[in-house]
């Protein structure tokens, strides 16, 4: 690496091309997220009521199996082909189909998060809520839900930073988001050590900073709930 070659870089036109890659790259983080976490959310609490369904509950048991089969499968397939498929399968255009790729992927791992984090909470909670009345939805949504969802907090914002990293997958459907733009620039001005360091730093600096958000986050939900 040269002083040379970070100095090219910051030339108008290089950080403009850049920019433009950069905002492409969060436009298809911020979609995959909105989406993967309401799916995400779906699935968790499908499959966890599948579990905890008892014997006169059929649907519940059917449709937490369809939720699993579903987490199951695609949490287990490289997010990569995901995308691939959704290009030339679904005719969407390349930006959407790197959307509807990552977001099948994406909201069968927080699916699986969100089961664990209902898992996580006291059984006692429950026979609180159903001495005092509440039905099963009832009680999910006012009272298992919300805490619930504090604990999940950290390993959904470790997710979502995986996701804003993931779009430089969407390169490989003619996606010019970040890092495409910057093997636009290092093939032109053959220094690509120093065009990668320069976006390794601009990933870092936004996942650090959404780490730091999320801890934040964290601590005040934490001296809520006392």
């Amino acid at each position: 690496m040269s002083l040379a070659g970070f100095l090219k870089l910051l030339q108008p036109q290089y950080l403009l091309f850049l920019g433009r890659g950069l905002l492409i790259s969060l436009e298809i983080a911020a979609w995959t997220i909105v989406l993967s976490l309401a799916g995400g959310i779906v699935l968790g609490i499908l499959r966890f009521g599948g579990e905890t369904a008892g014997p006169g509950r059929p649907l519940r048991r059917w449709l937490g199996r369809l939720a699993g089969l579903y987490v199951e499968t695609f949490r287990n397939l490289p997010m990569l082909l995901l995308i691939l498929a959704a290009r030339f399968w679904s005719g969407l255009p390349p930006k959407w189909a790197g959307v509807a790729g990552m977001t099948i992927f994406t909201s069968a791992v927080i699916g699986e998060i969100v089961r664990a984090g209902l898992g996580s909470i006291d059984r006692g909670q429950w026979e609180a809520a159903a001495s005092q009345g509440f039905t099963y939805w009832v009680a999910l949504r006012e009272i298992i839900l919300p805490q619930a969802l504090r604990r999940m907090i950290p390993p959904i914002v470790s997710q979502f930073t995986t996701v804003l990293k993931d779009t430089a997958y969407v390169y490989m459907i003619g996606v010019v988001e970040l890092v495409a733009a910057g093997t636009v620039i290092y093939a032109k001005e053959l220094n690509p050590l120093e065009t990668f360091f320069f976006i390794a730093l601009i990933y870092f600096v936004i996942n650090y900073t959404m780490s730091l958000l999320a801890r934040r986050l964290e601590r005040r939900l934490a001296v809520r709930s006392y």
